[in-house]
């Protein structure tokens, strides 16, 4: 039996769930941390491994790095830790959503991700940074395709001939 003051089973849980909310951020973090750290250990590393340092060394650091915030986390928020609001950031909560600038964010990305293997990277990049820089709200028609072109070339030779990264030329492959 329970009177009006006592709050019931269900009740009380569903609150302590919501003064606990951090706690679903512990839960996905050490998810993540166990898959990174499981992808890296069950890699296949005898062709590539050239040192001490192989293709493992970063992926392990990460996911043991992700189950240590997690623990460390959960470790706070059951001892009391609250998050504290944001107090410098100037937003607006009553406002509406921008759904035309996500819109066009996502369809540049889409668009990107269609065109890439056609047009190749340079090309397909470029219209990316033009396209996003225009969606966020940026009207330098004459500066910005410029702009665009320049740090999409800049991003493809750094990661086709510095990181030995290839990725697609396209059209102009015989060019570059």
């Amino acid at each position: 039996m329970t009177d009006e003051t006592t709050p019931s089973r269900p009740a009380a849980v569903r609150s302590w769930l919501r003064e606990h909310s951090e706690l679903g951020v512990c839960v996905l973090l050490l998810v993540l941390g166990v898959l990174v750290l499981t992808d890296a250990l069950t890699m296949n590393v005898d062709i590539t491994q050239r040192g001490p340092v192989g293709p493992t060394t970063v992926p392990v650091a990460v996911g043991t790095g992700l189950l240590a915030v997690a623990v460390l986390l959960a470790v706070d928020v059951l001892r009391g830790g609250r998050g504290e609001a944001e107090g410098g950031e100037d937003v607006d909560l009553d406002e509406p959503a921008d759904w035309r600038t996500v819109a066009l964010l996502t369809g540049v990305f889409l668009a990107f991700a269609v065109l890439i293997g056609p047009l190749g990277f340079p090309i397909s990049g470029a219209l990316l940074f033009w396209g996003s820089a225009y969606a966020l709200g940026s009207r330098h028609h004459d500066r910005d395709p410029l702009i665009a072109a320049g740090l999409s070339l800049v991003t493809y030779f750094v990661f086709d001939n510095l990181l030995g990264v290839p990725l697609p030329g396209g059209p102009l492959m015989g060019v570059l």
